[in-house]
Formats: C-alpha cells, sequence, structure tokens
C-alpha cells in the first residue's frame, strides 16, 4: 500500500510580501501575473510520470495585454501546476479567490485547491473548489472562501485536520487537469473583495461524551475569536438537549439554559454544560443526545457534540463469553449497513469530518505510507488514533475501529521511532529468535502508538533482484522466509494484529509484464507453473497460518490471467480451505479497482473470491453503496458478508479492543533498550562477502578514510517505507549514520564523500556506497532511472580510495548490485539497509562482535544472469546464497553449541560428545563427525535452531575455504533452514571434496 501523492510538494520562493495581518482589503492581491521573463519562483508542474506531467511556458497575450501561463497537458492519471509559497500569505481580509483562464469550451471539470496552515506548501491542509470549461476564450473564475470544501480525497502528510479554514497562513494553490489533452491559459491569480464579519467559534473539548447509565456528562463550551483577541462585547451561548436516539425524561433530564462570556473574556475560554443521565436496568444498545449549541454572533461546531449513553448488558459485551457466542450474538443484532461497515477501511485523510466515522459506520482506519498526523510523535499518533476511536462511541453497537499501519521494518511512519533493517537484513541474520523479538519491539512501539494493526510482515519469496520491493523480502529460499515468520508471534504477542502479505506469489512475477503505469516487475504476472506456486511461494504462508496470524493481504500480482484480489481457489479454497486460515483477508491499497470490469464487478468479485475487508482506500461512501446494492440484488450473498464481518469482529475481540480501545501509552517509542535489539540486528545482518588477507576487523587504532555517498546519510540506510511511502534521503528521523558510528569506533577519522580531499596519511579506506530509498514499483529496474550499478560517482570513490589504500566497501543497498572490478577492493560487505542503528554496522567493522551474516540473495556475476537462485541448474553466481565469511571462531561456536545440546535429550547429549573435535583438525574427520552430529540433531526434540545452525557453520566454512561448487553450498543452506542437517553437512562436504 502507499499513499498516492497528487502533488508534488516543492518549497521554493514567494513572489510576495504577506499583506499586514487583518488590514482592510482594498484593490485585489495578486499572487501570480506571469508578467516576468520566464516562469514566476514558485510555479512547477507535476504529474503521475513525465508524460502526465504538464508543460509551462510564460508568452504574449494581445488580449490580455500582458504575458499569461501557456499549459499544455496529456494527463493519464493525475498531473496539474501549483505555486508553492515559502511566506505564508493572510488571506484572511478577502472575500474570496480568483484567476482568469481561457478555456476551449471542452466541457471538462477541473478542480482547484488553496493550501490552508501547516509548516508550509508541502504540508497545508488542501480546500477545494472547481469549475467547468463551458466557453472558448477569457473568463474570470472568482469562488468565495465560504464555497470551498475540505479535499476528501487526498491531504499532505503532515497536513492539520481540523476541517477549518483559517486562511490567516496560506502557502498557495493548485491547479488540477483532467486525464485528457489539452491547452490552457491562466492569468492573474488573485483574491479579492472584503471578508464578511467573522463569528467568534464555539467549541467543546471533545466531540463526544460517553458515559454509563445513569452517569452525567460535562461538556466544556469553548469560545474562540477569529483574530485571538478578547470578546469586544457580552456573548451569550444557548445551550439545549437536541433530539437523539435517548429518550428525554426516560434516559436523560432535558438540560437548556445560556452560558454568559462577558466583553473582555479572553478567546480560548471555556464554561459547562451538565448533562444527567438515568438508569433504568435494562440491557441496551447506545443511545445518543446531541448538545445544540447557538448565539448571535457565533458559528457552532461543525458537528454538534453528543452525549452517548454506552450499550450495557448485551451478551457481546461480556469478555466472560467464549469469542465465537460474542461473534454469534453481535452479529445477528447488526443491520446490512453495519456489516458492510465493518468490511471497509478508509485512509485517515478521507474523512471529510470525523464523524464521517460514525455516519458511514466504518469498521477501520489506516494510515498509508507518510500519512502522519501534524505532530508526528508518538503522543500525536495516540491522540489521533483515539480521536478517531471515539467517535464509535457515538454507534448504536460500539464496535471499536482497528486501525492499520505499514510498520514493515520497524514503527517507520513515526519520527523517532526505532527502526530495524528490512527484511532482506533481518533474513541474512539466520537468527529467528531476533526476528521475533525485533516483532515484540515494534509492537509494543505500535500499540503505544494506539494502532492494534501492522500490515506486517512481508513473507513473499523474492526471486528476482530487479524487483523493487526484493528488500521486503527475508530471502530467495521458501525454507528461509518461511523460518521468518517468527516475526508474527512478536507482533502479536503484544496484542498487534499481523498480517501476512502478499499472497502469493508476488516474489515470483516475470520482469516486463506489470501493467502499472511504467513498473516492470512489481505487480506483474506469475507465469511459473503450479508446482512452482506451491514449492516456493506457499510455504510461508502455510507457516504463517499456523502461527495463527490474524490477517492475510492479497497482492496486487497476476497468477496467470487472473489478478490475485479476485482468485477465488487461491483464496477461499487454498488459504481459507485447505490451509485453515481463521483470520480475515484484507485488500491492499486501492487493489480490487485493478480487477477487470467496471466497480460493481470490482466489487462482488473481490469479496466473492473470499475478501473479507476493503482498503478502499478514499472513496469509501462509493465503496458502501455499491456492495450494498450488490447485496440487495442477490449477487453477493449475505452469508459471504456474515463470513467476512464474523471473522474481522473475531480478531477485535480477541484484541481486547471492546474492553480497551484506547491507546495504552505505557510502551516505550525509539527507547535505548529497543535500540539496542535493533543495534545487534544491523550487526548480525552484516555479510562479510570477501577479506583478503583478513583486513577485517579493523583496529580502533587504526587512520581511517571514510568515503562514499552512503556513509552519513541516515535515510539511504533506512531505505524505503521510513517516514513515507518512497523514503528519502538526508536526516529524516533520529538515529546514528554509518560515519557517525565509525567516528565512534576509530581513533582518527577523515570524511570525504567523494574522496576528493587528501588520501595520505591513512592506514585504511572505508568507501560506504549503493543505492538510494525506493519503494514498490518505483524502484523496479528500469523505472526512474534504477539500474543494479553503482552510481558514477560512487564507482569513483571506490577507485580513488581503493586505489591508494586497503579499504573495504560497504554496500548499503536492498538487493545485490553489480560490482564491477573488484581488484583493488580489500575487503567486501553487504550491509543490505540496516536501519536507524548505524552503530550496528560499525561494531563488527572493528571487531566488537563477529560478522556472521549470510547471503539471503545470490549475488549475480552478471545482470544477464537475472533472475538467478538457489537450486537452479545452471548456477555460477559471484557468491552463491548462504554465502558469508566469519570472524568469529569455529572453536567457540562448537562450544556454545555443546553447552546447550549437553543439556537436552538424549540425542542432544549424544550430539554434544560427538562434537568434542577439534574444528582446526583433519576436514574429513571434522566433516564426518558433524555429519552424525547431524543426525542425531534431526531426532532431537530440545535442540534450538541456533545449535543446528552453529553445527552446520563449522562444514560451511570448510567449504566457502575451498570456494568450489557454489551450487552445493546454497543448496546446504537450503537444507539447514528446511531441517534438514544432514544433508546439509553432506552437501558441504561434497563441496570440500570437488
Amino acid at each position: 500500500m502507499r499513499t498516492r501523492l497528487c502533488v508534488a510538494l516543492t518549497l521554493v520562493a514567494a513572489l510576495f510580501v504577506a499583506p499586514p495581518a487583518r488590514a482592510e482589503a482594498g484593490p485585489p492581491l495578486t499572487i501570480t501575473d506571469f508578467e516576468g521573463d520566464g516562469l514566476p519562483p514558485g510555479v512547477f508542474a507535476w504529474g503521475n510520470d513525465g508524460p502526465s506531467t504538464p508543460a509551462l511556458a510564460v508568452q504574449a497575450d494581445a488580449e490580455r495585454g500582458g504575458r499569461v501561463l501557456k499549459v499544455d497537458y496529456h494527463v493519464s492519471q493525475w498531473g496539474g501546476w501549483s505555486h508553492d509559497l515559502t511566506t505564508a500569505q493572510d488571506w484572511s481580509p478577502y472575500e474570496g479567490f480568483s484567476f482568469w483562464v481561457k478555456g476551449t469550451g471542452s466541457g471538462q471539470k477541473m478542480a482547484f485547491e488553496i493550501k490552508d496552515g501547516g509548516a508550509g506548501a508541502g504540508s497545508s491542509e488542501l480546500f477545494e473548489s472547481s469549475f467547468t470549461d463551458t466557453s472558448a476564450g477569457w473568463r474570470q473564475i472568482k469562488v468565495p472562501f465560504t464555497d470551498f470544501t475540505r479535499r476528501a480525497d487526498y491531504q499532505p502528510p503532515g497536513a492539520p485536520s481540523d476541517g477549518e479554514l483559517d486562511l490567516v497562513a496560506m502557502w498557495g494553490y493548485a491547479m488540477r487537469l483532467p486525464t485528457t489533452s489539452g491547452t490552457l491559459l491562466w492569468d492573474d491569480v488573485q483574491v479579492y473583495g472584503t471578508a464578511p464579519p467573522r463569528p467568534a467559534r464555539l467549541s467543546t473539548n471533545a466531540p463526544v461524551y460517553p458515559v454509563d447509565e445513569a452517569g452525567s456528562a460535562r461538556v466544556g463550551v469553548t469560545v474562540t475569536t477569529f483574530d485571538g483577541k478578547p470578546l469586544p462585547a457580552d456573548l451569550a451561548v444557548d445551550y439545549r438537549t437536541g433530539t437523539g436516539t435517548a429518550a428525554p425524561g426516560q434516559d436523560y433530564t432535558p438540560a437548556q439554559g445560556t452560558l454568559t462570556f462577558p466583553a473582555g473574556t479572553a478567546s480560548g475560554a471555556t464554561k459547562t454544560v451538565t448533562v444527567q443521565t438515568l438508569g433504568d436496568g435494562d440491557a441496551e444498545t447506545a443511545e445518543t443526545i446531541p448538545i445544540e449549541l447557538s448565539g448571535a454572533g457565533t458559528r457552532p461546531p461543525q458537528e454538534p457534540p453528543v452525549v452517548v449513553i454506552n450499550a450495557h448488558g448485551l451478551p457481546y459485551l461480556s469478555r466472560k463469553i467464549p469469542v465465537k457466542d460474542r461473534v454469534a450474538d453481535l452479529l445477528k443484532r447488526m443491520t446490512l449497513e453495519e456489516k458492510i461497515g465493518q468490511m471497509t477501511q478508509a485512509e485517515r485523510q478521507a474523512l471529510g469530518k470525523q464523524g464521517d466515522i460514525a455516519t458511514y459506520l466504518l469498521g477501520s482506519l489506516l494510515s498509508g505510507g507518510g500519512s502522519a498526523p501534524a505532530a508526528n510523535t508518538p503522543r500525536g499518533w495516540a491522540d489521533m488514533v483515539d480521536g478517531f476511536q471515539l467517535r464509535t462511541r457515538q454507534t448504536r453497537l460500539q464496535i471499536p475501529l482497528i486501525y492499520g499501519v505499514d510498520a514493515v521494518h520497524g514503527h517507520n511512519n513515526v519520527y523517532g521511532a526505532t527502526i530495524f533493517p528490512h527484511n532482506v537484513g533481518m533474513g541474512a541474520t539466520r537468527d529467528p529468535e531476533l526476528v521475533e523479538e525485533s516483532g515484540k519491539i515494534t509492537g509494543d512501539e505500535v500499540k503505544a502508538t494506539g494502532i492494534p494493526w501492522a500490515f506486517a510482515p512481508c513473507v513473499c519469496v523474492s526471486r528476482d533482484d530487479r524487483w523493487g520491493r526484493a528488500y521486503e523480502s527475508f530471502g530467495e529460499d521458501p525454507a528461509l522466509v518461511s523460518r521468518m515468520t517468527t516475526i508474527i508471534d512478536g507482533l502479536q504477542s503484544q496484542g498487534v494484529l499481523a498480517t501476512a502479505k502478499h499472497y502469493v506469489g508476488d516474489g515470483g512475477t516475470t520482469y516486463g509484464t506489470s501493467t502499472t503505469g511504467d513498473y516492470k516487475i512489481d505487480q506483474g504476472v506469475f507465469t511459473g507453473t503450479r508446482a512452482e506456486l506451491e514449492a516456493i511461494h506457499l510455504p510461508p504462508f502455510e507457516a504463517a497460518v499456523r502461527r495463527g496470524v490474524g490477517a492475510v493481504m492479497p497482492s496486487y500480482s497476476s497468477v496467470g490471467a487472473t489478478k490475485m484480489h479476485a482468485n477465488k481457489e487461491l483464496i477461499t479454497d487454498v488459504l481459507k480451505g485447505r490451509l485453515g486460515f481463521k483470520g480475515f483477508v484484507i485488500s491492499d491499497w486501492q487493489a480490487i479497482d485493478q480487477i477487470p470490469g467496471d466497480y460493481p464487478s470490482d466489487v462482488r468479485t473481490s469479496i466473492n473470491a473470499g475478501l473479507d475487508m476493503i482498503m478502499v482506500p478514499y472513496a469509501f461512501q462509493t465503496f458502501e453503496s455499491t456492495l450494498k446494492d450488490e447485496v440487495s440484488a442477490g449477487r453477493v450473498p449475505v452469508s459471504r458478508v456474515d463470513d467476512a464481518v464474523s471473522r474481522i469482529l473475531a480478531q477485535k475481540f480477541r484484541l481486547g479492543l471492546f474492553e480497551h480501545p484506547y491507546a495504552d501509552r505505557s510502551g516505550q517509542v525509539g527507547s535505548a533498550a529497543h535500540r539496542a535489539v535493533a543495534r545487534t540486528a544491523a550487526a548480525e545482518s552484516q555479510v562479510l562477502l570477501r577479506n583478503d588477507g583478513h583486513l577485517l576487523p579493523l583496529a580502533p587504532s587504526a587512520r581511517a578514510y571514510v568515503a562514499g555517498s552512503n556513509a552519513d546519510d541516515l535515510g539511504a540506510q533506512t531505505g524505503g517505507w521510513t517516514i513515507t511511502w518512497q523514503g528519502s534521503p538526508g536526516p529524516i528521523t533520529q538515529g546514528t549514520t554509518i560515519l557517525q558510528a565509525i567516528k565512534a569506533r576509530a581513533a582518527s577519522v577523515t570524511y570525504s564523500a567523494d574522496a576528493s580531499a587528501p588520501i595520505a596519511g591513512h592506514d585504511v579506506g572505508v568507501v560506504v556506497v549503493g543505492e538510494k530509498p525506493y519503494a514498490e514499483g518505483m524502484g523496479d529496474i528500469g523505472v526512474n532511472g534504477h539500474t543494479l550499478d553503482l552510481a558514477a560517482a560512487d564507482r569513483a570513490a571506490i577507485d580513488r580510495v581503493c586505489g591508494a589504500l586497503k579499504c573495504v566497501v560497504l554496500m548499503v543497498s536492498g538487493r545485490p548490485l553489480a560490482l564491477g572490478d573488484l581488484s583493488r577492493v580489500t575487503a567486501l560487505v553487504a550491509s543490505w539497509l540496516p536501519g536507524t542503528e548505524g552503530a550496528g554496522v560499525a561494531d563488527p567493522l572493528f571487531g566488537a562482535v563477529p560478522y556472521t551474516g549470510r547471503l539471503p540473495f545470490t549475488w549475480f556475476r552478471s545482470a544477464d544472469q537475472l533472475p538467478i537462485n538457489v537450486g537452479d541448474s545452471a548456477y555460477d553466481p559471484l557468491f552463491p546464497y548462504g554465502w558469508g565469511l566469519r570472524t568469529d571462531s569455529a572453536r567457540d561456536r562448537l562450544a556454545a553449541a555443546r553447552a546447550v545440546l549437553a543439556r537436552g535429550d538424549g540425542p542432544s547429549r549424544a550430539a554434544a560428545a560427538v562434537l568434542r573435535i577439534d574444528p582446526g583438525g583433519n576436514a574429513g574427520r571434522v566433516l564426518a563427525a558433524l555429519a552424525t552430529a547431524a543426525s542425531l540433531l534431526e531426532k532431537s526434540r530440545t535442540d534450538a535452531y541456533a545449535q543446528d545452525d552453529a553445527v552446520v557453520s563449522v562444514a560451511r566454512d570448510l567449504a566457502q575455504a575451498g570456494g568450489k561448487r557454489p551450487g552445493l553450498q546454497a543448496l546446504a543452506d537450503h537444507e539447514v533452514a528446511s531441517g534438514n542437517l544432514r544433508k546439509a553437512v553432506d552437501l558441504l562436504a561434497q563441496s570440500v571434496a570437488a
């Protein structure tokens, strides 16, 4: 999933100085007049791709008597142009927004928006209007500010969400063009007129006041002046209890009166209204009591506050009743509209107002990548989610929301959260216990912000390094990926629902088959055999189901001609039937729209295929009405709806949301203890590919020369899906860069990103190179200029440093890259995308911990070999799957394994006895002893994967020292992950003997 950005958010110089605050408006204020020689600063075009980005040019126009903006466009999905200001302007003295446009009489409707408040043009709240191109020639469009409405389909990350067009800090505007071709001219964008008198605003300290039967609610009523000054005169605010579902005199005591705020009262002053509810002892659903506020010279709240008498006494509310019985009781009470609401997931920015949650009975909200509250802090997130959850209290059945977020390598949308290595690095650790611990920490940080659902883990098996999502995979081997499903246990142990994605085969699509934009392989077609699908791509989902994963998300991709979101056989028959999946299936972001056919067909096809909840994400009203029509017409059976809703409700009950819907803020986000685990994960993810002359580990006393584009770039080392969907370079969150970590380890460090500083006088070079952040198909090879080659500047830095010093090259990337000439490189490390804790990269580099990581992907010799994977009949890699030189002692590894195995069952103790060998002795005798121990461990019920892997690792040391038969070494790593220890040792022995 992702947030689809509909504007390019670039901050540039402003054209005009803001007018004095609250000045009386006279002549129109011109925002943009195009009278310069070129584009005014801050004016730019944007689109979903290059062809959809309009061409902008300033030209003379005799009819207008000056210069105008010419816009040529050919929009396929979205495109337009903006004027962004870096200095906010105060438009509050003016009546409205205007511009001149020369149309063609096309009849096309065109939207435009103004940017209100926030930290800048890229994070302002968007309010929109539109005009229709009804006639050829110039005309002026004038729209009063009172006619603008908050844009419902998109709001920028971090934008305010109060729904109020304040006008005091305006950051510009944007013109959105239709999905067709054309040419339009623009001139004189202005604000005009004099604003009408602005009333004082009335607000309450909460929109909803839940109260138990016979309790009282205290409603705080606040008066705020538009300019923040004290009230100029007495203000009387009338209040009364209105008409809701609660009965006056029976359920509550009616209240009515006047609150008087005297002249001189400070803006923001509050007075209280009390509403007393009554008790009758009957079991009831929730009942509402609206509070009506009014008064001359005031503007009431957008939504009237409401007191809610909580539902009580009903069976589904009792935690003493089994979940299946609670589900059955609740389901029988639900209307079709309430059921459909539970099947709907909307992006939080799609809400026109928070009351939409209750109006449309929404069961779920999400934050797409980068969709953060204005205060991107743990508290800001918890406050936001709790605010949404509060709105469910005013619904009849008070079914809580389940809020979801892409916490794919930590709580990665939240500034300051602990960011772990991406899955590719976690796969390199070969440490399922550590992966589980990363899930626990992620779950703890997610839960602390009020969120009970993570769209993670991705358990895809990536089979082609050209895929832009390769780093989301634990590796190319289904046995390895299945091992790493322990992250599900970690997440769910903290009360956070895990989601296995993307079901099924998205890592095996064929390059060139994608039909999404200019993607090449992401969202493409799996063209392999059914046997290949079952053997390679299905096993991790089987493992996830065995672990009790709560949700599964299908892939955008297709299996053959069928989109996975429409594949009833694989979703209903295989996943829910054969595998016995008991959770619910959630669609990917707007993915049902990719099913062939019209929208009603998309809805019924996906639901009938077995999808239980649809991530709409913006047009939730349309989805709900469409599904209702399909059910009413009998095209979607009620039984299918009931099954979907039952699955969703069961997870909400199991998570305890009915009892504890709000954030448990006791958890720590970004704590030192959490970061210590992420540092360990980064260290264990480091794969030592080459170490000529035992250069590594480096001595702390070494005088180090550090270069390369990724050495001091936190955003590069965290990669995509960090703070925003695509991620970005730079100091985007809190953490330690690799350079900072090296400086903390080495006695002397010189840093020169491009290696232009003098190199003489240093002992060793460290060059940190690789990729810049990307996500999904935007990172496909062949898209956005992505290749598997190093950038020219990185290659130049390697050549310069490694030509002068013994050097180590650290590759910070989401996949193997083309390495080129390595003749001057002494040591080479695959650092992957290590996350925020760059110290984990420096720890093994300087010997604080050993190198123990192994390749989760085959490292190709040439890009022409792709795709290349373990088990291929023709297999000639640069480094095989499972390769990884170690800097710890084989003797110490065996000693540690023996100590644990000696406390186990009979086979385990027997293996411990066999392992009393000298790993540096005769290779044949060592391998024979390892083979015997491996056979014994296969019979043991007390051994752990860590000990099993340690035993096989000694055989791997011998095989890697010989460097022969890489295919056997790769197969051996697959076998150890599969639990076939003896076979793994035998394969490595064959490699040694070759």
